[in-house]
């Protein structure tokens, strides 16, 4: 009886397995991407709302290293652009705040650090 009971047991698993496997009319079912369809605009800068909506692909053990890299490439590249393009606009202050004091004019008017040099009671 156990060896009746032991064979029908391994001829439903192989007939569910041969079922499973062959899918519907001999043709396996169309697998699903394992990677979700997101992207960042290439045509422009990007913005919080880019960042905030982005959802890296997820892979078995975290998130896939190649996308994750990309992403944060890209960051990194754009904020040191931004850093470099401010860096620049404030030695361009700078050096027009330079030449207004040089000339003798207050055209440029006062600064955030001219705010800081002065006392309490020039403020007011």
């Amino acid at each position: 009886m156990f060896w009746f009971l032991l064979i029908a047991l391994a001829v439903v698993v192989a007939a569910v397995t041969l079922a499973v496997l062959s899918g519907r009319d001999g043709v396996l079912s169309e697998a699903e991407p394992d990677r979700t369809a997101w992207s960042l605009p290439p045509d422009r800068p990007l913005a919080r709302t880019d960042v905030d909506g982005l959802r890296l692909p997820v892979a078995l053990r975290g998130y896939r290293m190649v996308d994750t890299d990309d992403v944060l490439d890209r960051l990194a590249a754009e904020l040191a652009e931004r850093d470099a393009r401010i860096a620049e606009l404030e030695a361009a202050l700078a050096g027009a705040r330079a030449e207004a004091r040089g000339a003798g004019g207050t055209e440029a008017g006062p600064g955030p650090a001219d705010d800081e040099n002065r006392s309490e009671g020039e403020r007011a």
